[in-house]
């Protein structure tokens, strides 16, 4: 615990934010994003944004794989677990929860009597297939790159070992190109985004794909963008970095993490996924709509471990909650207070929106540790 106690250490904190305040320069504003539902539950939790000036805006990107699922993914496995009685549904405890269609959730269903089960890794789903021959074993995974290679391995060891009970629908996602999204999107297209001053690069994902793919953040749209970990003060010095390079007026990708993350990343880990997984043509993000190449399909050649080959399975776009924000709170649009729901219909004990589900959601986030500093009646 010494090791982290020193990323949290409340008299460097003060000093830091200290010198945050003397380099921001007056009539500038720094808006920067997290993609990371890891950054946003650390600046809610430590209470980061507090210390930093008021011209320093941590804004809330689409960084929580939870949230970012949308509703027809989640019908899609709801729809499976109730109609085929052979089949055992795994996934992650807030898959659980996410609200879908007609008031219904894969917890809601396990109590109209469908076998669905919380595991705590993907090898847990395989584990189960390999305990139950006489049932089908699906496992639901989400993530970003972070959680990619798990559910690349266990597809491969199913086919190393002849599992046929064993399949998976594969909702994994990628970082670089929902950032291109936010980037290159028109300001006519997102009412009330802000312009944005320089990105947090999240810690996990990069330590799988390296600093190297957001290049193009810089380059082409000449964002700043510096990639930090999770605790307070590598947030606050990543901020820092930020500020620098917005009154230098650059735009280079740094690394705050180095004690993590490499230019080149995971080699092994993006071998292991190439191997099996291949990106999809579209996908649909909540929030963002569909983004070409930003998510990732099982390949051909393991079509038997693939649930929605296997059980021809269909994927039907659902809008949103009609009063849910979450669409505009993911973009950054809205802050999570903006949207009529929260802390009223929508709590983390009664989530409408999938950014109260998670703990690393927004609306979750600033529900457990925010909301209390709020203005009254905000």
């Amino acid at each position: 615990m010494k090791y982290v106690d020193a990323f949290r250490d409340g008299a460097l904190a003060a000093g830091l934010a200290q010198a945050i305040a003397r380099e921001v320069e007056p009539g500038r504003d720094y808006a920067f994003m997290e993609f990371c539902g890891g950054h946003t539950h650390a600046i809610s939790r430590y209470g980061v944004a507090d210390l930093l000036p008021r011209t320093v805006r941590l804004i809330h990107g689409p960084g929580c794989p939870v949230c970012v699922l949308p509703v027809g993914r989640i019908d899609m496995a709801i729809r499976l677990a109730l109609a085929r009685p052979e089949v055992t549904l795994c996934t992650y405890a807030d898959c659980l929860r996410i609200p879908a269609s007609d008031g219904l959730s894969l917890l809601k269903a396990r109590a109209r009597g469908a076998d669905v089960r919380m595991v705590y890794s993907a090898a847990d789903a395989l584990a189960l297939a390999e305990r139950m021959p006489e049932r089908e074993v699906v496992f639901f995974a989400i993530g970003f790159e972070t959680t990619t290679p798990p559910t690349a391995r266990v597809i491969e060891l199913a086919a190393q070992r002849g599992l046929a009970n064993f399949s998976v629908i594969c909702n994994h996602v990628l970082t670089p190109p929902a950032i291109e999204a936010l980037l290159a999107a028109p300001a006519a297209d997102s009412p009330g985004r802000p312009r944005l001053a320089g990105i947090l690069g999240p810690a996990h994902v990069s330590v799988i794909i390296g600093s190297a793919p957001y290049a193009f953040a810089a380059t082409r749209h000449h964002m700043p963008v510096v990639i930090t970990g999770f605790e307070p003060l590598d947030v606050m010095q990543a901020v820092r970095m930020l500020v620098r390079q917005v009154n230098e007026g650059r735009a280079e990708v740094e690394n705050e993490y180095t004690r993590a993350v490499t230019p080149e990343g995971n080699r092994k880990a993006q071998a292991l996924i190439d191997a099996v997984l291949a990106p999809r043509p579209q996908f649909d993000w909540r929030g963002l709509g569909s983004l070409p190449a930003s998510a990732l399909r099982i390949r051909p050649a393991f079509a038997a471990w693939d649930a929605e080959v296997k059980f021809g399975l269909e994927d039907r776009p659902v809008p949103d909650h009609k009063s849910c924000a979450c669409a505009a709170i993911l973009c950054g649009a809205k802050a999570p207070t903006d949207c009529k729901l929260f802390g009223t219909a929508c709590t983390p004990e009664t989530p409408l929106g999938a950014c109260m589900v998670s703990s690393e959601g927004a609306c979750a986030a600033h529900y457990n540790y925010g909301r209390f500093r709020d203005p009254a009646g905000a």
